[in-house]
């Protein structure tokens, strides 16, 4: 005996309810340990030696450009202030990550109050990476990363005076800010975050995290 069509459709609605849970644009679901598609060009990395951590390491432009992230790779961007290297470095990971079809979660930091639960309000978020922009975020990171060793984060257009392994940083001549009083390791010209290397520095970094060359700096020496 064939089942009442109403029936079926109640069915159906259940199913599909159960598959919309289990979707990627629900990080409460169990995941598993993302995996880089593609591979890493030569003279990204020395391959007969692993980066020192808190090492620099440069490398040859574009070796990255063959890495990108699986479909349902986490990432929250974590952001303060509106000088336009902040906009530049936002504008390019939102890019990114619309080229490579990720839900992209973004947290605006309103204020230094609100740095330390910005950063925790991510990180409870369960995502697999989570990208910073913006100087004013170095300093609270520095406080809360080394006590939560399990979650990975990347810094772009700036770094962590003495990062742990799960904190990845790219910079480049012009962009080495590393915390309040520390000064840079390179003269600060915002005219330096254009489009082409803050996009350069988004794909760079997450390269590196994908195949776990983490806790380290990646230097950018000319612009994409």
């Amino acid at each position: 005996m064939r089942p009442p069509l109403r029936a079926v459709a109640m069915l159906a609605a259940a199913v599909a309810l159960v598959t919309g849970c289990s979707s990627g644009d629900d990080w409460s679901q169990p995941h598993p340990r993302p995996s880089a598609i593609g591979s890493l060009g030569p003279g990204f990395v020395d391959p007969s030696t692993t980066p020192a951590p808190e090492g620099t390491v440069r490398p040859r432009p574009g070796s990255w450009t063959g890495v990108h992230p699986p479909r349902d790779y986490r990432v929250v961007l974590l952001t303060t202030g509106d000088d336009q290297p902040t906009k530049t470095l936002v504008t390019a990971v939102e890019g990114w990550a619309d080229d490579e079809h990720l839900g992209l979660r973004k947290i605006v930091v309103g204020n230094a109050h609100d740095a330390v639960p910005s950063i925790t309000k991510a990180m409870g978020m369960r995502p697999d990476l989570i990208v910073s922009a913006g100087n004013g975020l170095i300093d609270p990171l520095a406080l809360v990363t080394p006590n939560h060793l399990e979650q990975q984060f990347l810094v772009v257009g700036a770094e962590l005076a003495e990062p742990t392994h799960n904190v990845t940083a790219v910079d480049w001549s012009g962009a080495s800010f590393r915390g309040e009083g520390l000064g840079m390791s390179s003269t600060y010209d915002p005219g330096s975050f254009t489009a082409e290397r803050c996009t350069a520095a988004i794909r760079a970094g997450v390269a590196a995290v994908l195949n776990e060359l983490t806790g380290i700096v990646i230097w950018l020496d000319q612009p994409e």
